[in-house]
C-alpha cells in the first residue's frame, strides 16, 4: 500500500503556490492520527490522503478540506469511508458553522499557511496537532528577551499550551523541503483577547526593540490617531519605558488592555 502511495506521488506535480509538500511516512501519520481516537477531526489540506486514511481508522468523524481540485478528485474516488466528509474549498472560506462539533484539528499544514492557521485556531479556541516547519515552531515557543520572540510567540503563548512531540526530518516529505518539521500539540487556554488587543500587541511587537512608548506613538495611524493625540496616552501607560521584546506575554496583554481602554475613552 505504501509503495502504491509513493508511486502515485511521483505522478503528481506539486502546486508551489499552494505550498504543497506531501508526507510520505505512514508511521508519522499513524502517530498524528492517534490524537484523534474517538474524536471529530478536521484536516486541512489532505493532499493524497496518507493522514486522512489513518484518521478514518481512529476518529469518529473526519472533515477533510482540500483546495486543489485535482487532489480532491483523486481522494473522492480512492478513499471511501462513512466517517469521511470531503470538501473541495479554500479552508479559510468554509463557514464557521461547518466546524461545529469538531473536537480537534490534525493536519500537516502547508508552510505558507502556518501563521494564518495558528491565528485561526486561536480565534476558534480549537485544540490541534500540527506538523509545521521546525523554525516556525521555534518562533512559537520563543520566550521574552530572545531574538526569536515575536507577535507569533506572544499570541501562541497567550492562546495555547504547546507541547512539542517530536521532529520530523525533511526526508519524510515529497518533494523534499530544505527544512525539517516538528509535530506539536496545542491545547487552548481560553484566554480572552479582543481584536483590538490583538492588534495592539501586533503593533507593539512590530517595533519591539523600541520603548513601548515610542512603539505606541509610531503605531498611531493604526489606532486611528495622530502622533500629538496618542503621545500623552503612551506616556501614561504602565511600563511604557520598557521594550516590548522584554515583556512577557501576560505583561503585553495587560498593556494592550490598558491602551485599548484609554484609546476608547
Amino acid at each position: 500500500m505504501e509503495d502504491q502511495y509513493l508511486e502515485l506521488l511521483k505522478t503528481i506535480k506539486p502546486n508551489r503556490k499552494l505550498g504543497q509538500c506531501f508526507l510520505t511516512s505512514r508511521s508519522i501519520a499513524k502517530s498524528e492520527a492517534n490524537f484523534g481516537i474517538g474524536k471529530s477531526v478536521v484536516e486541512m489540506g489532505p493532499g493524497l490522503g496518507i493522514l486522512t486514511r489513518e484518521l478514518c481508522r481512529t476518529a469518529e468523524k473526519v472533515l477533510s478540506i482540500e483546495k486543489d481540485s485535482r487532489l480532491y478528485g483523486i481522494l473522492k474516488s480512492s478513499l471511501k469511508s462513512k466517517k469521511l466528509s470531503l470538501v473541495n474549498s479554500d479552508f479559510f472560506e468554509v463557514p464557521k458553522t461547518r466546524f461545529r462539533g469538531i473536537d480537534i484539528m490534525i493536519s500537516n499544514v502547508p508552510y505558507v499557511l502556518s501563521s494564518k492557521t495558528v491565528f485561526w485556531l486561536a480565534r476558534m479556541r480549537m485544540p490541534a496537532v500540527l506538523c509545521l516547519q521546525r523554525e516556525f515552531v521555534g518562533h512559537m515557543l520563543a520566550t521574552a528577551g530572545s531574538n526569536s520572540y515575536s507577535r507569533l510567540s506572544v499570541m501562541s503563548s497567550l492562546s495555547f499550551t504547546i507541547t512539542k512531540i517530536f521532529d520530523v526530518p525533511n526526508s519524510d516529505f515529497y518533494p523534499r523541503p530544505n527544512v525539517s518539521s516538528s509535530l506539536i500539540h496545542m491545547k487552548p487556554k481560553g484566554t480572552q483577547i479582543s481584536g483590538n488587543e490583538a492588534a495592539i500587541i501586533g503593533a507593539l511587537m512590530m517595533h519591539k526593540k523600541k520603548t513601548a512608548r515610542n512603539a505606541i506613538i509610531d503605531s498611531s495611524e493604526e489606532f486611528g490617531m495622530k502622533h500629538s493625540e496618542i503621545k500623552p496616552i503612551a506616556s501614561n501607560i504602565r511600563g511604557s519605558e520598557k521594550r516590548p521584546f522584554q515583556l512577557k506575554p501576560n505583561e503585553l496583554l495587560e498593556m494592550a488592555r490598558e491602551l485599548a481602554d484609554k484609546i476608547s475613552e
